[in-house]
C-alpha cells in the first residue's frame, strides 16, 4: 500500500497537476452551466441585495457539491461514471428545463405541481419548444464538460478502485443532500436536487382526512335538482365577452363579469375551488386537504356527486387525493380530442334530465395552450400571430356549447356555474399563465350562472366586478340548502357582493414534502394588480 500511495506521488509532476487543473477548470464550466440558475438565484440575487454572509453560505454549499460529483466521476469506474453521468443528467435537465420557462428555483411544491400537470407535457414541448431546445443544449454542454474532465483527470492520476475507496465515495456523493435536509444550508445543486425532492415526496405523511360538514342543510322546497359546475382550462375573460358572451344574449343568465380567479395555475386553483376557502383567515399555515370540500357538502345535502374531466383518460388530476376522490360517487375521464368540449356539453346535458339529485364538477379541455391543437388545422394559417390561435381555439370550443348544455334542460331545477380555472396573458412572448410574475390576466376569468329564476332573482343587483371564484363554494351551498348566514361567515360572500377579499395560491397550494408553508396571497386588491 505505501508502494502505491508513493507511486501516486511520485506522478504529480508539473505535466500532471497541468492535465488536473485543466480537468477541474472544465468540470467547474460544466458545474457553472447545470446549476447557473443556483448561482443566480442563491449567490448573486442575494449579494446583490446586501446579504453577502448567505451568499458567502450558498456559494460554500454548492462548491462542495461539485467537489463531491467531481470526486465520483474521478474515482468511479467507467460503468459507474455512466450511470452517476446519467441520473445527474436527468437532474439538471428537469432543473434545468423548469428554471428556463418559469424562472425560479425547483422545490417540492413545483415537483408535486409538475406531476399534477403531467398531461400538458406535450402542450408545453410543442409551445416552449425553442426554450426547452435551449435548456437540452445547456445540459448536453455540462455533461459534455463532464465527461471530458473526468477522461483528462483519470489520464492524468488514476486513483486505486477497492470497497473502501467505494464506499467513502459513495458517502462523499450522498452526503450534500443529507447535509441540506439537517443544516441551513442551501441550494441543493441541480445534479442531484430531483432525487432529494422525490424522496421529500414519497416521505411524506399520507393526506390527512377530510373534515366532517359541520353544517346541516335544511333542503328547502326551492332546492334545484342538479347542481353544475363547469370548469373552463384557460378561459380569459376579456376574450370570452368579445367572443362568447354575444351569443348567450337570448339565454337567461346572470353575468358577474370579470372575475379573480383563486390561483394562475390550473392545479392550485383547482384544489382551492373544490376544497372552499375561508378567505377572511387563510394564511401559509392553511391546509386544504382537511376542509370538507364541495364533495362532502353535496353528499350530505343529498346529492350524488359526479366529477367528469375532459383532460385525462386516467386517474383524477389536479392533486385530488385519495380521501377526497372517495367521496366522488361517479368519475368519468372524458378527453375526445377537438370536439371534447361539446361531447361533455351532451353527457351533462342528459344526465340533467334525470330525476336524481346531482351536483357535477365538469372541468373542461378548453383552450390551454399550444392553441392550434384546439382547432382544426388550416382552420388560419399556420404562422397566425397568438391572439389569433387563441381567438379561433375559443371559436371552436365553446361554438354551440352552451345550446347544447341547456337544450330541453327544465330550468327551474337546474343550476349551473360557468368559469375557469384562470386566464391567460396573451401579450406576444409572455408565459400564458404560470408565470413566476404573475399578471393580473392570467386571473381574469369569466363568471355567469345559469339558475332558476327563483334564485336568479337574488342576484338582479349584483355588482359585475369585484368578485372572486371563491364565491362560487358558498353560493352553491346556499342553493343545497345550507344556512346562507353560517355559510358566508365560513367561506366568503355569496355572489350577491363583492368578494370579501382576493386570496390566491401559488404552486405550493397543500403542505408538500417537508415544507408545511403553502404559497398563498390575500388582500383587498385584484390578483396580479
Amino acid at each position: 500500500m505505501r508502494g502505491i500511495g508513493a507511486k501516486i506521488g511520485r506522478s504529480f509532476g508539473a505535466p500532471v497537476m497541468a492535465q488536473v487543473a485543466a480537468a477541474l477548470l472544465l468540470f467547474g464550466g460544466g458545474y457553472i452551466i447545470a446549476n447557473r440558475f443556483q448561482l443566480i438565484h442563491s449567490v448573486a440575487y442575494r449579494f446583490a441585495a446586501g446579504d453577502a454572509p448567505s451568499a458567502a453560505t450558498a456559494l460554500f454549499f454548492l462548491a462542495f457539491q461539485a467537489a463531491a460529483l467531481m470526486a465520483a466521476l474521478w474515482l468511479f469506474p467507467r460503468r459507474w461514471a455512466a450511470v452517476l453521468l446519467f441520473l445527474a443528467g436527468v437532474s439538471i435537465a428537469v432543473n434545468v428545463s423548469y428554471a428556463q420557462l418559469v424562472a425560479e428555483l425547483l422545490d417540492a411544491g413545483s415537483l408535486a405541481w409538475l406531476l399534477a400537470e403531467v398531461r400538458q407535457a406535450g402542450n408545453a414541448a410543442g409551445e416552449f419548444g425553442g426554450e426547452l431546445l435551449w435548456a437540452a443544449a445547456q445540459v448536453a454542454a455540462a455533461l459534455a464538460l463532464f465527461v471530458a474532465a473526468r477522461r483528462l483527470a483519470r489520464r492524468a492520476v488514476r486513483w486505486p478502485w477497492g470497497g473502501g475507496l467505494a464506499v467513502a465515495t459513495l458517502a462523499l456523493l450522498i452526503a450534500p443532500s443529507i447535509v441540506y435536509r439537517h443544516a441551513a444550508l442551501w441550494p441543493e445543486g441541480a445534479e442531484r436536487s430531483l432525487y432529494g425532492l422525490v424522496a421529500d415526496l414519497a416521505a411524506a405523511s399520507p393526506p390527512p382526512p377530510r373534515g366532517a360538514v359541520e353544517i346541516v342543510a335544511r333542503a328547502p322546497a326551492d332546492t334545484p335538482r342538479h347542481i353544475v359546475w363547469v370548469i373552463d382550462e384557460s378561459v380569459a375573460e376579456a376574450p370570452f365577452r368579445r367572443l362568447i358572451a354575444p351569443t348567450l344574449a337570448d339565454t337567461p343568465h346572470v353575468d358577474f363579469g370579470v372575475a379573480a380567479a383563486m390561483g394562475h395555475c390550473s392545479a392550485p386553483a383547482q384544489v382551492a375551488l373544490r376544497s372552499g376557502v375561508d378567505v377572511r383567515r387563510v394564511d401559509a399555515g392553511a391546509d386544504l386537504r382537511r376542509t370538507p370540500s364541495i364533495w362532502a357538502y353535496a353528499k350530505a345535502a343529498g346529492y350524488r356527486t359526479v366529477l367528469m374531466d375532459g383532460q385525462t383518460s386516467g386517474a383524477p388530476q389536479n392533486l385530488l387525493l385519495p380521501p377526497e376522490r372517495a367521496l366522488i360517487d361517479a368519475y368519468r375521464p372524458m378527453p375526445g380530442g377537438i370536439d371534447t368540449d361539446l361531447k361533455m356539453a351532451d353527457a351533462i346535458n342528459r344526465a340533467l334530465k334525470g330525476d336524481a339529485k346531482t351536483f357535477t364538477f365538469a372541468v373542461l379541455r378548453g383552450v390551454h395552450f399550444q392553441y392550434r391543437d384546439h382547432y382544426p388545422a388550416g382552420a388560419i394559417p399556420a404562422d397566425a400571430p397568438v391572439a389569433q390561435q387563441y381567438a379561433t381555439a375559443l371559436r371552436w370550443s365553446k361554438a354551440g356549447f352552451f345550446g347544447r348544455l341547456l337544450a330541453g334542460v327544465d330550468r327551474d331545477q337546474t343550476a349551473i356555474i360557468y368559469t375557469s380555472d384562470h386566464g391567460q396573458n396573451l401579450s406576444p412572448g409572455a408565459l400564458p399563465h404560470c408565470s413566476r410574475e404573475a399578471m393580473a390576466d392570467e386571473f381574469r376569468v369569466p363568471l355567469l350562472a345559469f339558475l332558476p329564476p327563483r334564485i336568479a332573482a337574488r342576484y338582479a343587483d349584483a355588482p359585475r366586478r369585484g368578485h372572486s371564484v371563491s364565491q362560487i363554494f358558498p353560493a352553491t351551498l346556499i342553493w343545497m340548502g345550507y344556512d346562507p348566514a353560517a355559510v358566508t361567515a365560513r367561506y366568503d360572500h355569496d355572489l350577491a357582493q363583492p368578494t370579501a377579499r382576493f386570496v390566491w395560491f401559488g404552486r405550493t397550494v397543500i403542505p408538500t414534502g417537508g415544507e408545511t408553508a403553502i404559497d398563498v396571497t390575500a388582500g383587498a386588491d385584484f390578483p396580479g394588480s
